[in-house]
C-alpha cells in the first residue's frame, strides 16, 4: 500500500479514535458522578447517626444530672433520719417524766423541785426545736380526718356527734421528715357518727412511712 493511501485513511482513523476516547471519557465522568453521589448519601447517613447518638448521650447526661441532684437532696434531707428517730425516744421519756409528776408536787412551791421540772421541760423543748431545724415536724392530728399515711389507729371511740373516721384522741404524737414519716401518730378514731364529706379534690398520697418500709 502506498504512502498516499495511508495518508488518505489517516483522518478517518483519527476521528474514530477521538470518538472512542470521548465515549470512554464520558463513561469515566458518569462513573465519577455516581461515586460522588453514593459518597454524599453515605456521609449524610453517618451525619444523622452521629446526631442521633449525640442526642441520646445528652438525654442520658440530663437524666444522670437529675438523679444525682435528687440523690444529693435526699441525702441532705434524710441523713439525720435514724438519729432523729432515736432522739424521739429520748424526748418521749422526758415527756413521760414530766407527766408522771403529781399535780400536788408541782404546786408544792418547792424551789428546787420546780427548777428541776423547768429544766426537764426546757430540755425537751430544746431537743424538739433542734430536730425541727433539721426538717423534723410534729404530727398532732386531733380533730383531723384519719389518714393511714400519717396515723396509726389504736382504738375506736363511739361518738355519734363526730364524723366517723375523725381523730379524737392522740395517744402519742407522730413525726415526719421531708416527705417521709419517722413515726406515725398513735390515735383514737371516732365511729358511729355521720360519714365525713368526700373531698372534692383528689387526695394526694401522704409521705412514705419509712419505719413501715423497714419493718416490711
Amino acid at each position: 500500500m502506498s504512502d498516499q493511501a495511508k495518508d488518505e485513511r489517516a483522518p478517518e482513523e483519527i476521528e474514530v479514535n477521538q470518538a472512542s476516547e470521548a465515549r470512554a471519557s464520558g463513561e469515566r465522568a458518569e462513573g465519577g458522578v455516581d461515586g460522588d453521589y453514593e459518597a454524599l448519601v453515605r456521609l449524610l447517613k453517618e451525619n444523622e447517626e452521629l446526631k442521633d447518638r449525640a442526642l441520646r448521650v445528652a438525654a442520658e447526661m440530663e437524666n444522670l444530672r437529675r438523679r444525682t441532684a435528687r440523690d444529693v437532696h435526699d441525702a441532705r434531707t434524710y441523713a439525720v433520719a435514724n438519729f432523729a428517730r432515736d432522739m424521739l425516744s429520748v424526748s418521749d421519756n422526758l415527756r413521760r417524766a414530766l407527766d408522771a409528776i403529781p399535780t400536788e408536787a408541782k404546786a408544792s412551791g418547792d424551789a428546787g423541785f420546780k427548777a428541776l421540772i423547768e429544766g426537764v421541760d426546757l430540755t425537751e423543748r430544746a431537743m424538739l426545736a433542734a430536730l425541727e431545724r433539721h426538717g423534723v415536724k410534729k404530727l398532732a392530728p386531733e380533730g383531723e380526718k384519719f389518714d393511714p399515711n400519717f396515723h396509726q389507729a389504736m382504738f375506736e371511740v363511739p361518738n355519734p356527734d363526730v364524723p366517723a373516721g375523725t381523730v379524737v384522741q392522740v395517744v402519742q404524737p407522730g413525726y415526719s421528715i421531708g416527705e417521709r414519716v419517722l413515726r406515725p401518730a398513735m390515735v383514737g378514731v371516732s365511729k358511729g357518727g355521720p360519714k365525713a364529706a368526700a373531698a372534692e379534690a383528689p387526695v394526694e398520697p401522704g409521705p412514705v412511712n419509712e419505719q413501715a418500709e423497714k419493718d416490711a
